[in-house]
């Protein structure tokens, strides 16, 4: 594929926490063969994964650009080494597993908070221009701990931006829904079980938004360059229904009905009516504004204020995917 010409990735270095994950290596294989950074740094604690990913053919063309850093988001120490002379950083490293989080929440406290600060305090001292975190629907009214871990780093990171003083870094979010086939997703679990004929259902009702992972890949990118510092920027995706979902995977499967598991919402919402008051909605996104005077409201001034009461969830979405839609994403 034809490189880009003009891009901030371009003779800069690029680091993304989490590297080796499914968001990482989409990540890491759209920038190293469409753009020309001068280092992609894969920051992560698995060694083992670290080494897979170094010998598949798309990385391994690109071992002199590549590098491969072990740590712990935990680690503000290692941190701080690794960020140092580093460009532009995407922060994608979190445990994510509701029902694991739920029975050890000190966990993901230490990782998904605790390492937010890390990230943010390891930025500012080493004067990185620009940190994207990836954020979840689940962070917007959470009821699982997950979720309200991602809400605390969500604050983090935007109010980062009022204390990041003469360092320059700017911060920001990106919020969105369930990844197609990603590890640990619906759609994984759903082909396992169409082996025994029985796909499980949660309720019949239960809506989700869905992005491919190469959308939510290249919205992250987009938004590097449009980014002023605060924003939580949230894609316009589609909805889809969980029965359509259970037909697209296999139709041939019958259904049963489990139950919502503890932690578990019926529909997902990523921008509440509280939110709405802030956002601003561009042509393929809402950007929630930060709540702060620091903020200019002149900033993505081509944007539209949406109404008092707007909010915007996985039932009420205006796009919804058919079921050959979803067949043909899976």
């Amino acid at each position: 594929m034809k490189k880009s010409k003009k891009h901030i990735f371009n003779d800069k270095i690029v680091l993304i926490t989490g590297g080796t994950g499914s968001f990482g290596k989409k990540f890491s294989k759209i920038v190293l063969e469409e753009y020309s950074p001068k280092k992609l740094i894969i920051f992560s604690r698995d060694e083992l994964k670290q080494f897979e990913m170094a010998q598949m053919p798309e990385f391994k063309k690109h071992e002199e650009t590549i590098r491969y850093f072990i740590g712990d988001v935990r680690d503000k120490e290692r941190l701080m080494r690794a960020f140092h002379g580093v460009d532009y950083v995407v922060h994608a490293a979190a445990l994510k597993q509701v029902p694991a989080m739920e029975y050890n929440p000190t966990e993901a406290i230490k990782t998904n908070i605790n390492g937010a600060m890390n990230v943010i305090d390891a930025a500012i001292a080493n004067k990185v221009k620009k940190v994207i975190a990836l954020s979840t629907d689940k962070a917007c009214n959470p009821i699982n701990l997950y979720g309200a871990t991602k809400l605390c780093s969500d604050k983090l990171f935007v109010a980062a931006n009022a204390y990041s003083g003469d360092s320059g870094t700017s911060f920001a979010v990106v919020r969105y829904g369930n990844v197609v086939g990603s590890r640990g997703s619906v759609v994984p679990f759903f082909k396992e079980k169409a082996k025994e004929g029985i796909l499980p259902i949660t309720d019949k009702r239960m809506t989700r938004f869905w992005i491919t992972l190469e959308q939510g890949v290249r919205f992250v990118i987009n938004n590097f360059e449009r980014m002023r510092g605060g924003e939580i920027f949230v894609p316009k995706i589609p909805s889809m229904n969980i029965m359509d979902l259970a037909k697209a995977v296999a139709s041939n499967c019958k259904t049963q009905v489990v139950g919502i598991r503890p932690g578990e919402k019926l529909h997902e919402l990523m921008i509440s009516v509280d939110d709405a008051r802030y956002a601003k909605e561009l042509d393929d996104c809402y950007v929630i504004q930060p709540a702060f005077q620091w903020w200019s409201r002149d900033n993505h001034s081509t944007g539209r204020s949406v109404s008092d009461d707007f909010s915007y969830s996985s039932d009420t979405n205006d796009q919804w995917l058919t079921i050959a839609q979803l067949r043909e994403m899976i």
